[in-house]
This record gives C-alpha cells, sequence and structure tokens, in this order.
C-alpha cells in the first residue's frame, strides 16, 4: 500500500488535476470497496492487488477532496477564516467518527469474522461517493474562482512536470511540502509502532480500544486548539509551536520505550494531540502556498518522499527495533521543525504573505 501510493502519487495527482477533483473523489470511493472486497480473497494475487488498490486510493483520498474544497472556496471568494474554520471542524468530527468506526468495526467482527468491518465500509463509502455525486460541481487545475468550469490547460503528463517545476520555484511551497512529507512519515511509523510498544509494557492484555479512543480523544483536543488558535496567530507560528512539541514528545517515548507505562502513554497522547492539530493547519498552509493549478499533483508529490520514509523504516525494522524506530521518527520532526524555521525566514518582511 505504501509503496503504491509512492510509486504512483504523481500520476494519480496528475489524473485529479487534469480530469477533476470531482471524479478523483469518486474513484477513491471505487479503489477502496474494490480493496476492502479484496479481503474475501484466498490468493495471495488478489489480496496484494488489494493493497495496490488500496494505496491509489489513499493518494486520492489524501489529495482530491481537499483540492476540490480549496479551489470551490476561492472560486466562490469566501473569507479565508472560512476554510480554517472548514478544516477544524472536518478533522475535529473526523476523530468522532473513527471512534464510532471502531465501535461498529467491532460489532461486525464478533459477528461475521476479521473480513466483516471492511465489507461494512463499503456501505459508507457508497454514501459519500453518492452525496459528492449528487451536490459537488466539477472543477480542475488551472481553474480559478473566475474561470469557470474551464479544463486545465494540460495533460496529465504535463501537469506534473509543471508541478514539479513550480515546486522547484517557490522555496516556500518546497518548505511545506517538507513539513508535510516528514510529519506525516513520522505519524505513520508511530501508527504502526505503538501498538508493539504498549505491549512490551503491558504484555497480552493491552486494551487497544480503549486506548484507541483515548487517542482520539486527543485528537479533538488538538482540533480544537487548532480553532482556538488560528484566531489569534498565523499558521506558520502555530505550526512552529506544534513541531516543537510534537518532536519533544517523540523523544520522551523514545527514551521511555520499554519503561514504565505513564511516561510513555503521556508521550503518545501529546503527540496524538499534535496530530488533531496538524491537519487543519497543514490544510490551511497547502492552501496558502500550493497553487491550484497544481494543487492535486503537488500534494501527491510531498506523498513519495513520505511513502519512502515509512518503506524504508519497515523493511529495516528488524534491525531499528522498537527505539530505532521511534528515533527515525524523532529525527523526522527535528527535520520538520527545521523546515518551518526556514518557511518562516523565507516569508519575514513579505507583506503579501502575512496578508494572506
Amino acid at each position: 500500500g505504501f509503496s503504491s501510493t509512492a510509486i504512483f502519487g504523481a500520476i494519480i495527482g496528475g489524473m485529479v488535476d487534469s480530469l477533476g477533483r470531482k471524479r478523483g473523489s469518486l474513484a477513491f470511493a471505487l479503489l477502496y470497496a474494490l480493496s476492502a472486497l479484496s479481503t474475501r480473497a484466498n490468493t495471495l494475487p488478489l489480496l496484494y492487488a488489494g493493497r495496490v488498490a488500496g494505496g491509489l486510493g489513499t493518494s486520492l483520498l489524501f489529495s482530491a477532496p481537499e483540492a476540490w474544497l480549496v479551489s470551490e472556496h476561492q472560486r466562490s471568494a469566501f473569507p479565508p477564516a472560512f476554510l480554517s474554520q472548514t478544516f477544524t471542524l472536518a478533522y475535529f468530527g473526523d476523530s468522532l467518527v473513527a471512534i464510532a468506526a471502531g465501535q461498529l468495526a467491532g460489532i461486525a467482527a464478533n459477528m461475521r469474522g476479521p473480513t466483516a468491518p471492511f465489507e461494512l465500509s463499503i456501505g459508507f463509502l457508497a454514501v459519500g461517493a453518492a452525496i459528492a455525486a449528487a451536490t459537488w460541481r466539477e472543477n480542475k487545475g488551472g481553474v480559478t474562482a473566475s474561470a469557470g468550469e474551464g479544463a486545465a490547460s494540460s495533460g496529465g503528463g504535463s501537469i506534473v512536470s509543471d508541478a514539479v517545476k513550480a515546486v522547484i520555484a517557490d522555496r516556500r511551497v518546497a518548505l511545506v511540502g517538507a513539513v508535510q512529507a516528514l510529519f506525516e512519515g513520522a505519524m505513520y511509523i508511530f501508527v504502526l509502532q505503538w501498538p508493539p510498544a504498549l505491549k512490551a509494557v503491558l504484555g497480552d492484555n493491552v486494551p487497544y480500544g480503549k486506548i484507541f479512543s483515548c487517542f482520539m480523544v486527543a485528537c479533538m483536543i488538538g482540533s480544537s486548539t487548532f480553532g482556538a488558535a488560528i484566531r489569534k496567530f498565523s499558521p506558520e507560528m502555530i505550526m512552529t509551536a506544534l513541531l516543537g512539541l510534537a518532536t519533544v514528545s517523540m523523544g520522551a517515548a523514545t527514551l521511555s520505550c520499554g519503561g514504565a507505562l505513564a511516561p510513555i502513554i503521556a508521550a503518545f497522547f501529546a503527540f496524538e494531540a499534535c496530530v488533531g492539530c496538524y491537519f487543519p493547519l497543514i490544510g490551511t498552509l497547502r492552501s496558502k502556498y500550493l497553487p491550484d493549478a497544481y494543487r492535486g499533483v503537488i500534494m501527491n508529490l510531498f506523498g513519495i518522499p513520505l511513502n519512502l520514509i515509512v518503506v524504508a523504516v519497515f523493511l529495516s525494522i528488524g534491525k531499528l527495533g522498537l527505539s530505532g524506530a521511534f528515533t527515525c521518527s524523532f529525527v523526522a520532526l527535528a527535520t520538520a521543525f527545521a523546515a518551518i524555521l526556514g518557511l518562516r525566514f523565507t516569508i519575514r518582511g513579505d507583506p503579501k504573505a502575512d496578508a494572506q
């Protein structure tokens, strides 16, 4: 899944911007439904195919809906503050949905076995796709608020090359991409390592469901904090504080591996609060700095180093161990902190950036 996202992400992003963000969002629902159905397969090739479909769907999920939202927001000439508020509400609600989904998945698994939660997800994907199909109007790369329903000016391959040039030409875009790739790389390493980390402390009796629900509450606290902070501080200032806290939290988790429960669980909760604040915050920064013509493809370009980080760590997990994996997350977060400081230095004294 991670590998297919890294390999095909840029191509998927080019198709999203050239063919349409609404179409990309509907394609996500289809690919994820196929991935969910693949869990019923009894052959390894079909299971692998399902993971590839899930990886391609992930590329679409983390680019097409947000690119559609930001472009539609700009086309409708809404105040910039509305977009940050929308991100805040969306990611606060996301945590609530995650808690409810966990409960539904547990019930489904108890009733019909381990593949039942995947089958259940298809119904929710269908409802989401139906809402998007019925209520969204299409927008594409290169379409501004005043350009109506025009199409992107170039094909998918040309958009990818143009997007790469745009990233190279604008240091701010590259630094936002570095923050995204490094933070989310660290986050995915954490997601896959917190269960064995707690198992090393508690043994086999880890209450995973309760801990996950607590993580989601921490995420809700983080997204609510962003909603309050964005009214007083710039997104660059908030991201600086967030990455500082996330780096300290991951450092504490690294040092606490295999030790007492209290320090490691406190570090995990603090990091999850940072995750809850991060997603509406990075969405706000992307809406500020990424050019709309290449928004979808640039977001997927950022995903290439992100997924390479995760794949590299897990190919080496036998040698790294728990503390080594968390150390990689710590280094990634510290580097992301350096990148946001670089962004703040770059925009210092720029009245246009301050106005945005």
